[in-house]
C-alpha cells in the first residue's frame, strides 16, 4: 500500500502505519494553516464578495450539455455517417443526464445547465427533467454556432428562436447565457440585455463577478477559466478535432481542486465548473465528482447556488451599497488594432514580403 503522499510504500498491518499517516495529515495541516496566515492581510482578491450564511466561496457546478450538436456543426455535409461519435455525444442525454440529476437529489443541490436549443428539441425528456427538480436551464446556442462569426441580424434571430424553445420546454425564459466555446461576439452584451437576460456566463476577466456595460444597460459577469473546463484533461475526439491525452479524474481533480482551495483560502471568490454531460457524467468521473461535493459541503465554507441566484445575490448587494462591483465597458475595442501594413513579416500574407 502506498503512503498517502503517494511515496514510499507501507504495509496496511504494520504498527507504523496510523502513526505515519497521522504524521502526513499533520503535516498538510500545518502547510494549510500557514498559507492561511500568509494570505491573511493581504488583499489577494480585490473586491471579495460577501457571500450568503458568511461562505467562503460560491459554487456552481454547470453543465452544457451538447449532445450531438457538435458533430452535425463540426461535419454538416456527413454527421450523420459518424455513428461511433454520435453515440459518445448522445451518451450525455440519455446516460449521465439522469445520473446527474440523481446525484444532485441525493445532495440537496440545484445547479444550472446550458443547453443549445436543438438539443432541446430533440432530446426534451432529459430537459424537462432538469427543470422538473427546479435547476437552471440557461440560453447556449441554438446549435452550438459561435455568435462571433455571425453578424448582429443571425445572432438575434438564433437567439430569439431558442429563448422560445426554452420557455417552451420549461416553462421559463432564460435568465443567462453561456456562448459555445466562449465566443462571445461585440454584439452579445446589447442583445442579451434586450432579451431581458440577467447575467452571463462566458468570460474570463476576474475571481469574482463583475459587470457588463453597454449605452443599452448592463448584465452581470459570472467568469470562470479554461482551469474548471473538463475539455483539456478528458476528451479525445478525431471528429471534433480535439485529441489531448485523456487524464484519470484524480489527475484532472487536482487542477479543479487547486482552484477551489485558492478561492476558500482567500475568501470571497467564485468557483464555476464549466463541464459537459457526455464528458465528466461518464461513471468514474461522476464518482469523483460526487466526493468533490462531499469535500466542499464538508468544509462547511460553501455557497452551493445556480448561476441566476448568484447573479440576484450580486444585483442585491449593489443595489443595498453593500457591494461595488467592477464595471467592464464593452466592446474593448471598436476597431481592429493591428497597424496596416502589419508591423512584422509574420502578420503579412505570404507571397508579399
Amino acid at each position: 500500500m502506498l503512503h498517502p503522499s503517494g511515496s514510499a510504500p507501507f504495509r496496511k498491518t504494520s504498527p507504523l502505519a496510523p502513526i505515519v499517516k497521522g504524521i502526513y495529515f499533520y503535516t498538510a495541516r500545518r502547510v494549510e494553516c500557514r498559507l492561511l496566515q500568509q494570505t491573511q492581510g493581504l488583499q489577494m482578491i480585490k473586491r471579495p464578495v460577501p457571500w450568503p450564511n458568511g461562505a467562503k466561496v460560491a459554487v456552481a457546478i454547470t453543465f452544457d450539455m451538447d449532445a450531438d450538436s457538435l458533430v452535425h456543426l463540426a461535419h454538416p455535409r456527413d454527421s450523420i455517417t459518424r455513428i461511433s461519435t454520435i453515440s459518445m455525444l448522445k451518451y450525455g442525454p440519455e446516460v449521465s443526464v439522469p445520473r446527474i440529476l440523481e446525484g444532485y437529489r441525493r445532495y440537496g443541490l440545484k445547479q444550472t445547465f446550458f443547453v443549445p436549443a436543438w438539443c432541446i428539441e430533440q432530446y426534451p425528456k432529459a430537459v424537462e427533467a432538469m427543470a422538473k427538480d427546479d435547476h437552471e436551464v440557461g440560453y447556449h446556442s441554438y446549435i452550438h454556432e459561435a455568435p462571433n462569426a455571425l453578424s448582429r441580424d443571425e445572432e438575434l434571430y438564433w437567439m430569439q428562436r431558442s429563448i422560445e424553445v426554452i420557455a417552451k420546454h420549461t416553462g421559463k425564459r432564460p435568465r443567462g447565457n453561456r456562448s459555445p466555446l466562449y465566443n462571445y461576439s461585440i454584439h452579445t452584451t446589447d442583445l442579451l440585455i434586450s432579451e431581458g437576460f440577467l447575467y452571463d456566463s462566458s468570460l474570463m476577466g476576474d475571481d469574482v463577478p463583475y459587470i457588463l456595460k453597454t449605452a443599452r444597460g448592463e448584465i452581470v459577469e459570472l467568469p470562470s477559466s479554461w482551469a474548471l473546463d473538463d475539455w483539456p484533461p478528458y476528451v479525445h475526439s478525431i471528429d471534433l478535432d480535439y485529441m489531448f491525452q485523456i487524464m484519470s479524474p484524480d489527475r484532472a481533480m487536482e487542477v479543479f481542486m487547486a482552484e477551489f482551495e485558492a478561492m476558500r483560502t482567500v475568501g470571497g471568490g467564485l468557483w464555476i465548473g464549466i463541464w459537459h454531460p457526455f464528458v465528466s457524467g461518464r461513471l468514474s468521473r461522476w464518482l469523483r465528482i460526487e466526493k468533490m461535493i462531499e469535500h466542499m459541503l464538508g468544509t462547511g465554507d460553501v455557497w452551493f447556488a445556480r448561476l441566476e441566484d448568484i447573479a440576484t445575490h450580486i444585483q442585491s448587494l449593489r443595489e443595498s451599497g453593500a457591494y461595488d462591483a467592477r464595471v467592464d465597458t464593452l466592446p474593448y475595442y471598436d476597431s481592429l488594432q493591428v497597424p496596416h501594413p502589419p508591423p512584422s513579416v509574420m502578420l503579412r500574407p505570404r507571397g508579399t514580403e
